[in-house]
C-alpha cells in the first residue's frame, strides 16, 4: 500500500446531515461519514485601553481676585480724589464747583461710552470667530439647518457694508435652491467673499510695499521697528474692519494675540523662508542693493502677517475659493520697486 494520503474529491454537504461529524477524527467507525475538524481559535490579542484623562482640577482664581480688587481700589481712589477736588472747588467758588461737577460728569459719560464700545467690539469679534468655527464644523457634518443659521448671521454681519448689497440679494435669492449644508456655505463664500478678499489683497500689498520702502531708506533700526509695528497694527485693524469687525483697543490686543498665535501654529515665518531665499538668493539683492534686499524681506514678512490676519478675521474658512499665499503678493511687491525707488535707495547707499 502506498503511504500517500488519500484525498477526498470535492463534494458538498449540509451541516445538519447525520453523516457530518464535528470534532477530532479518531479513525473508528468513520466509513461513510464526513468529519469536520474545527480550527483552533486564535488567542485573544490584548486590546489597548485608553487611559481616561483626569479632569484638571480648577484652582482658586487668585489672579482674577487680585486684578479685580486692584481695579476696584484704583476706581475708589480716583472717585475719592475727584470728590475731594469738587469739594475744594466749591470751597473756593461756587462757579468753580459747578464747573468741576460738569467736567466730572463728562468724564464719567465718556468712560461709560468707551467701555460700552469696547464690549460691543469684543462681542462682534467673538461673533465672527464663532461663525468661522461653526462653518468649519458644518463643512464636515453637512448640516443644512446649521448652515442656514450661519448664513443668516453672516448676512447680519455684512449688512453694514454697501459694497455687498448686490451679493446679499443674490445669496438670498439662491438660498432655497441648495440642498446640502456644505454647498450652502460654499455658495455664500463664492458670492460674498471675493470683493472682500480682493480688497484684503490690495491692503496687504500696499502695507508690504510701504514697509519695504521705508525700511530700505530709513537711517536707523529703531525707526524700522517702530514703523513695522505701526504698519502691522494698522493692517490688522483694516482687515478686521473689512471683514465686519470693529476692534477697539482691547479688541486689537486680542486680534494681535490671535494673529501671532496663528503664525506660531502654522509656522508662518518658517514657511516663508524658502520663498524669501528664492527671491533674494538668485542675485536679486546683489543686482539691486543691500538696503533694497532688506526692505523686500521686511515687506514679505509684513505680507505674511497680513495673510495670517486674513485667516483670523475672515468669517468663513477657505473652502470654495483658493487661499491666498505669499507667492501671490511677491509679484505686486516687486512691481512697486520702480526705478524711482531704486534711485532713492541708491542715493541712501551712497550717503552711507
Amino acid at each position: 500500500m502506498s503511504d500517500r494520503p488519500h484525498h477526498r474529491k470535492p463534494t458538498s454537504f449540509k451541516l445538519d446531515d447525520p453523516r457530518v461529524v464535528v470534532g477530532d477524527h479518531d479513525g473508528h467507525g468513520s466509513r461513510g461519514r464526513v468529519h469536520v475538524t474545527p480550527e483552533p481559535e486564535a488567542p485573544l490579542l490584548p486590546v489597548a485601553v485608553e487611559t481616561p484623562q483626569l479632569a484638571r482640577r480648577r484652582r482658586f482664581p487668585w489672579g482674577t481676585i487680585f486684578w479685580t480688587a486692584l481695579g476696584g481700589l484704583v476706581l475708589l481712589g480716583l472717585g475719592l480724589g475727584v470728590a475731594n477736588l469738587v469739594d475744594d472747588l466749591f470751597a473756593r467758588s461756587q462757579t468753580l464747583g459747578f464747573v468741576g461737577v460738569a467736567l466730572a460728569l463728562m468724564v464719567a459719560l465718556a468712560l461709560i461710552v468707551i467701555i460700552t464700545r469696547e464690549v460691543l467690539a469684543l462681542a462682534r469679534l467673538d461673533t465672527i470667530e464663532q461663525l468661522h468655527a461653526r462653518a468649519d464644523a458644518v463643512l464636515i457634518t453637512d448640516d443644512r439647518k446649521a448652515s442656514d443659521v450661519i448664513v443668516h448671521d453672516l448676512l447680519k454681519v455684512a449688512q453694514d457694508n454697501p459694497q455687498l448689497a448686490h451679493a446679499r440679494a443674490m445669496l438670498q435669492s439662491h438660498a432655497h435652491d441648495i440642498i446640502d449644508g456644505a454647498d450652502m456655505l460654499r455658495l455664500a463664500e463664492r458670492v460674498l467673499m471675493p470683493p472682500l478678499d480682493q480688497e484684503a489683497r490690495r491692503l496687504i500689498s500696499s502695507a508690504a510695499s510701504r514697509v519695504s520702502l521705508v525700511t530700505a531708506v530709513s537711517p536707523g533700526a529703531v525707526i524700522d521697528m517702530l514703523f513695522v509695528f505701526a504698519a502691522a497694527v494698522r493692517l490688522v485693524r483694516q482687515l478686521a474692519r473689512l471683514y465686519g469687525g470693529r476692534p477697539g483697543a482691547l479688541g486689537m490686543i486680542r486680534l494681535m494675540r490671535h494673529v501671532i498665535a496663528h503664525l506660531a501654529v502654522t509656522g508662518g515665518m518658517a514657511a516663508s523662508d524658502s520663498l524669501i531665499q528664492q527671491v533674494l538668493g538668485h542675485g536679486v539683492a546683489a543686482k539691486l542693493s543691500t538696503r533694497l534686499g532688506e526692505g523686500i524681506l521686511n515687506g514679505l514678512l509684513t505680507a505674511r502677517l497680513g495673510l495670517a490676519a486674513v485667516d483670523v478675521t475672515r468669517p468663513l474658512p477657505f473652502a470654495a475659493l483658493p487661499r491666498p499665499v505669499l507667492s501671490d503678493l511677491v509679484r505686486d511687491l516687486m512691481k512697486r520697486a520702480d526705478p524711482k525707488t531704486k534711485a532713492a535707495i541708491a542715493t541712501a547707499d551712497e550717503a552711507d
